[in-house]
């Protein structure tokens, strides 16, 4: 059955014009930057933005910094929106039932669907972002052995720490990811339509970005899952600050395991006629 989603997945033109348009934002960024050479002050725009201009290696962060408020998840949303409402829109919900497959054997195929898509999107990003980085923007030749400075902290970085820190990164963003499509999916077992699980999922984290901004949303506000989103830029200060990156981890799981129990709780005592 995960065999089956997987090459309904790679299959579906949707999936790769989607990351496509996410991989354009960063792609048209970097040539802006590079024909102007006009790039945001330090602790200005996006997170790193600013320090690209001198070592196109540190794009593939930026790069995410520029799709994660809003394009990634939206994206992450719509293929989990549609996961199972999708089916029950087409009619086949019903038909992929009848066959001995298992409701939760289901779901479960669909969940990797989705993990497989949002791995790939975050690491098309990632790629995307040091291919025109490097090709763009060039590489920092300061020594041997110092790929650029940290510039959170300006202290000095290799090239092997740069890697496995944007590594860390990347597992972070995915993880967070997952939350988001936690909460279509719940949605989309709840639902016949694809548009309304996505818009429902949308509407929570919309919700959760206006509450992390108010003041009178403190008491809750360490538990909304957008709180901790950007806390991938600790990773590139030195020392690490591990706190609110092990908080953020902490919270997407707690939403992700909710959220899936309550799918598979849903999904597994609903009345499909469709």
């Amino acid at each position: 059955m995960i065999a089956v989603e997987l090459r309904k997945l790679l299959g579906r033109p949707r999936t790769w014009v989607s990351i496509g348009l996410l991989c354009l934002l960063p792609a048209i960024v970097a040539v802006l930057l590079a024909v102007t050479g006009i790039g945001p002050a330090p602790g200005e725009g996006p997170a790193l933005l600013s320090a690209v201009l001198s070592n196109g290696t540190l794009y593939p962060a930026a790069a995410l910094g520029l799709v994660l408020p809003i394009f990634l998840p939206a994206a992450v949303a719509v293929v989990a929106g549609d996961a199972v409402a999708g089916e029950s829109a087409a009619g086949t919900l019903r038909v992929l039932l009848v066959r001995p497959v298992g409701r939760t054997r289901l779901l479960v195929a669909k969940l990797v669907s989705v993990l497989v898509y949002t791995a790939l999107a975050v690491c098309s990003v990632a790629l995307t972002g040091y291919v025109v980085g490097v090709l763009l923007l060039g590489r920092a030749e300061p020594t041997t052995t110092t790929v650029t400075s940290l510039t959170v902290s300006g202290t000095p970085m290799t090239s092997g720490q740069l890697a496995w820190r944007t590594a860390l990164m990347l597992g972070y963003i995915g993880w967070s990811m997952l939350g988001v499509a936690s909460v279509s999916l719940f949605l989309s077992t709840l639902t016949d339509s694809p548009l309304g699980a996505t818009l429902g999922g949308l509407a929570v984290l919309v919700g959760s970005t206006v509450l992390v901004g108010l003041d009178a949303a403190e008491s809750v506000r360490g538990w909304l899952p957008t709180r901790y989103w950007l806390s991938w830029i600790d990773l590139f200060r030195d020392p690490i600050l591990w706190h609110d990156v092990q908080r953020g981890v902490l919270v997407q799981a707690i939403w992700i395991a909710v959220l899936l129990g309550a799918a598979w709780a849903a999904f597994s005592t609903r009345d499909v006629t469709s």
